[in-house]
């Protein structure tokens, strides 16, 4: 071993020591505290109820408040096609024949549970077996300890390529790695998550949002005089730099927050024998790696004969395009196979599996973490319904638009105004499509006639969009992170974990409009063939 490498080596033990030693007090049913604002965030945060009862009375406030815009009259006018959308009242003979009707649906339909339970299903194959394990243990100590940060934090952002997946796979595999690394699991749940959720817009490759989005641009921009189009590449260039900038800045907020705060957490004494643990890889470790490395190479030929061919049946079947196709819609059964076969032929070689049977029990075992998950999900898609239902949701969203559009502010000023108001939206609406609905055809043309592009105003949308995924108690994916949370340190509870995710949504937040201003000053194309000003040519 190297001097280097042996230094490198102490350190780690020496810092895995202090870390133990705070552990150990922390199970004194002492939880460190955060300071300054996130300490009043916190404390706020902790008196909020379960998240159960919380979206209960946000039910109830929903059905109150939609009687009474109903009963005065409230509505607001769809931009765009002119049509007037009136509150509707729940707490009314239809609407309670809707919601009887349409409860079970509601929760039945939830797209998120569905992809949580299938994808769980398939990563606890992985994980129980052992593969997932010696991955990221070899990925710990191969990579280098400088960019493992960053790399955790841009495979987050780039897991919006699989749509809503990347929340679900980045944020437990970043806690193995950082238990790997003698960190606590839980600040690489924290760190998965907001790289996930907060950079969900970003990525280095076109995916599925770079297209919806553009979808609904050109819908506005091809009434427009002269007729536009924004194509799906229009903010590729920008998004491969921020999801840089997100990375690192990321990784800076790991390193001065999170990592310092979730040490003095429960159960560090755990990680410290778990990083203590001997790194060589046994004979029956090698023999199950080469197993699922072979199973994985069929695999990923497999479905690369279905998507590369230009007639694969995998692509678009109308246009022969892989973004938007089947490959991409069909993605979260693609990456179970990923998780699966290869964790099954790792079993099977170092005998974690011994019968077929033994697939149904790992299987099984990620399910039961998930009960809880289950249950608050029956509540937030009644929620997330009723809010729809009621158009108190298109209302409130098209409200705040019209707000911004009458304040006659122009320029950065007004820039900052519309990502702030984005991001406070996003903290009730989830939809990302369906807020750009509402605002693409105000402020496009709006932005058009001050000579700005479409595709810049969209770009902005997107990182508003994005930026308060991260803090948002509502957002669907929020209870899973409690979850995952809650089995290393029961004890931790909203406002807790809301404060340790508050510095990424500020700081990556303000990277992000710098990052917006520089190219803005300095004219720089956002896109392929896409400028910030209507009259650049070049």
């Amino acid at each position: 071993m190297s001097q280097e490498s042996s230094d490198k080596k102490d350190k780690l033990h020496e810092e895995v020591d202090k870390k133990s030693a705070a552990g150990e007090h922390a199970d004194k049913n002492e939880i460190p505290a955060a300071t300054g604002v996130l300490r009043w965030i916190e404390i706020v945060g902790n008196k909020l109820p379960h998240p159960f009862w919380m979206f209960v009375w946000i039910s109830i406030i929903i059905v109150i408040t939609s009687a009474i815009t109903s009963y005065f009259g409230v509505s607001a006018t769809q931009p765009g096609t002119g049509a007037e959308i009136a509150a509707r009242n729940i707490a009314t003979g239809d609407g309670l024949r809707w919601f009887l009707q349409n409860l079970v649906t509601n929760f039945a339909h939830f797209a998120p549970l569905g992809l949580v339970l299938v994808m769980l299903m398939g990563v606890s194959i992985a994980e129980q077996s052992g593969l997932l394990t010696i991955i990221m243990r070899n990925i710990a100590f191969a990579t280098p300890k400088r960019i493992i940060f960053p790399v955790i934090f841009i495979i987050g952002a780039c897991g919006n390529i699989g749509s809503d997946a990347g929340v679900v796979v980045v944020p437990p595999i970043a806690a193995l790695i950082f238990m790997q690394l003698g960190y606590h699991p839980i600040a690489g749940l924290i760190a998965g998550y907001a790289g996930a959720t907060a950079g969900f817009t970003a990525n280095f490759f076109i995916a599925g949002t770079d297209v919806l989005l553009a979808g609904i641009s050109t819908e506005i921009t091809e009434k427009m005089n002269p007729p536009m189009e924004v194509s799906a590449t229009a903010n590729w260039y920008f998004m491969i730099i921020s999801t840089l900038l997100l990375g690192f800045g990321g990784a800076f907020i790991v390193r001065r927050f999170t990592i310092p705060r979730t040490a003095g957490f429960a159960g560090m004494n755990k990680v410290a024998e778990f990083a203590e643990e001997k790194k060589e890889l046994k004979p029956e470790e090698k023999k199950g790696l080469r197993h699922a490395g072979i199973s994985f190479l069929i695999l990923s030929i497999i479905i690369a004969a279905l998507v590369i061919p230009a007639n694969g049946p995998l692509r678009d079947p109308d246009t022969g395009s892989v973004v938007p196709s089947p490959f991409l819609r069909g993605l979260v059964p693609i990456l179970f196979l990923v998780f699966a076969i290869p964790g099954y032929f790792y079993g099977k070689a170092v005998g974690t599996i011994k019968k077929k049977d033994d697939v149904l029990k790992h299987m099984e075992h990620g399910m039961r973490g998930l009960a809880g998950y289950i249950v608050l999900m029956l509540v937030v898609a009644q929620f997330i319904n009723l809010f729809s239902w009621s158009h108190l949701d298109s209302i409130m969203a098209i409200n705040g638009a019209e707000f911004l559009q009458a304040t006659g502010l122009t320029g950065p000023i007004m820039f900052i105004l519309f990502i702030v108001l984005i991001a406070f939206l996003n903290i009730f609406l989830g939809s990302g499509s369906a807020k750009w609905a509402i605002f693409a055809p105000i402020f496009i043309p709006m932005l058009a006639e001050l000579g700005y592009s479409p595709g810049f105003v969209q770009l902005m949308y997107r990182i508003g969009d994005s930026i308060t995924n991260s803090i948002s108690p509502l957002y669907v994916y929020f209870p899973l992170l409690i979850g995952w949370i809650h089995q290393y340190d029961k004890r931790l509870k909203i406002g807790t974990i809301i404060s340790l995710l508050v510095p990424y949504a500020v700081i990556l937040f303000i990277l992000w409009t710098i990052l917006l201003f520089v190219w803005y000053f300095l004219n720089i194309p956002i896109g392929v063939g896409e400028f910030i000003h209507l009259a650049t040519d070049a």
